[in-house]
């Protein structure tokens, strides 16, 4: 992997839980998300803008943009579902493990080839980050229902990866976000208000001015991470390889949640650190 695409994905990987711990410490995470995915496709659209972004060069590539929408559909959808459903600690290594799906894609329908060195980062990479969250005494087969929900969640992660990794080859990250996340706001919204979701809850804040930024900010984070990862796709980032150098971002979670909720399990958080470093680390000097 290049020096600037291993930079890009881990300062993406760094952002990445500090815009999640912010959406998660939020009253209604559901409504949250929407503004979170409604500000994506503001600052897309304003970052086309000022640098003279052609947003209908998009019409080239509308099955790539179709594909990706599903992808982060299916992941939001199945995300939700599973977490209502069952426990974080034990379902997200599942979701988060996308890179196994990518390389399988990669190789059954695309004819992509990997090092050995590569596969062994990957495997390294994702198993810490399994160990990592894993919970002890969890019964993932006790559960079929949600294991599948989860699984679903993971393919659509890697759906929207592939799809993103090919529109980088057409057109730019703001372009792809304003017209992906764009689309995403009416289904969500649709879905939220369907739920019994309301838009403006007065308990939630003193002020709109006050509520709008708490929805704004890690909107914001969130499209720095997500841009970061898609200029490294540009930058011909192996799509396989960026996802799992992505699971950088699960040590710097499990800090956090260390730090915010005293958790345990120290010894093996950091021989599972470890691995995944070590994963990284090889995927990042394989040539």
């Amino acid at each position: 992997m290049e020096p600037i695409v291993a930079i890009l994905v881990l300062t993406s990987a760094t952002i990445h839980p500090f815009w999640n711990l912010l959406l998660k410490r939020e009253t209604d995470p559901a409504r949250a998300y929407i503004g979170l995915t409604a500000t994506l496709c503001f600052c897309g659209f304003l970052q086309a803008a000022a640098t003279g972004e052609d947003l209908w060069a998009v019409r080239h590539v509308l099955p790539l943009i179709i594909l990706s929408w599903c992808g982060q559909f299916l992941y939001g959808i199945c995300l939700t579902a599973t977490l209502r459903r069952g426990d974080l600690s034990a379902y997200y290594p599942i979701i988060r493990a996308s890179p196994i799906f990518i390389v399988i894609v990669g190789v059954l329908l695309l004819g992509q080839t990997y090092a050995p060195i590569i596969l062994l980062g990957m495997a390294m990479a994702v198993s810490g980050g399994f160990l990592l969250l894993y919970r002890r005494g969890a019964r993932l087969l006790r559960d079929p229902g949600t294991l599948a929900l989860a699984l679903a969640a993971m393919a659509g992660t890697g759906i929207y990866s592939l799809a993103d990794a090919r529109l980088m080859q057409s057109i730019s990250p703001a372009v792809q976000m304003f017209w992906v996340e764009g689309l995403l706001i009416p289904v969500y919204l649709a879905i939220y208000l369907r739920n019994g979701g309301r838009l403006w809850d007065v308990h939630a804040g003193r002020s709109w001015l006050k509520h709008t930024g708490v929805l704004i900010i890690p909107g914001v984070m969130a499209y720095i991470s997500y841009y970061l990862i898609l200029y490294a796709y540009q930058l011909g980032g192996e799509v396989a390889a960026v996802t799992s150098v992505r699971q950088a971002s699960i040590p710097i979670s499990v800090l956090l949640g260390g730090f915010f909720l005293r958790e345990g399990s120290i010894l093996r958080r950091l021989t599972a650190s470890l691995i995944l470093a070590a994963g990284i680390i090889l995927i990042v000097t394989a040539h």
